[in-house]
């Protein structure tokens, strides 16, 4: 069964840090893009960042470019988010996404969420 498992969200500072991870299982990670987005209450959903399959090539946000840093392990079929520098505003239950674009097929894959809350 596919899964993608996010853990890492809680409460933090203004200010400060928080890295998000998305666990992934049943399905070749190393073919599937990856994304992290996410949701703040009363906004619509949003594309944090992204990361190839082949190159690891990253984009990011324009509200969090700087401050976050997307990455994967191959190895470990797992993707990370750095955030630093944490706004009021990056508020929001964060989401895992995997994509394949294949000459076949295409398959959308979602994690539960994580909640990162930044509040004094």
């Amino acid at each position: 069964q596919v899964q993608l498992v996010e853990s890492g969200g809680g409460l933090v500072q203004p200010g400060g840090s928080l890295r998000l991870s998305c666990a992934a299982s049943g399905f070749t990670f190393s073919t599937f893009g990856m994304s992290w987005y996410r949701r703040a209450p009363g906004k619509e959903r949003e594309l944090v960042a992204v990361i190839s399959s082949t190159r690891g090539s990253t984009h990011y946000a324009d509200s969090v470019k700087g401050r976050f840093t997307i990455s994967r392990d191959n190895a470990k079929n797992t993707v990370y988010l750095q955030m630093n520098s944490l706004k009021p505003d990056d508020t929001a239950v964060y989401y895992c996404k995997a994509g394949y674009r294949g000459a076949v097929r295409q398959y959308d894959y979602w994690g539960q969420g994580t909640q990162v809350t930044v509040s004094s």
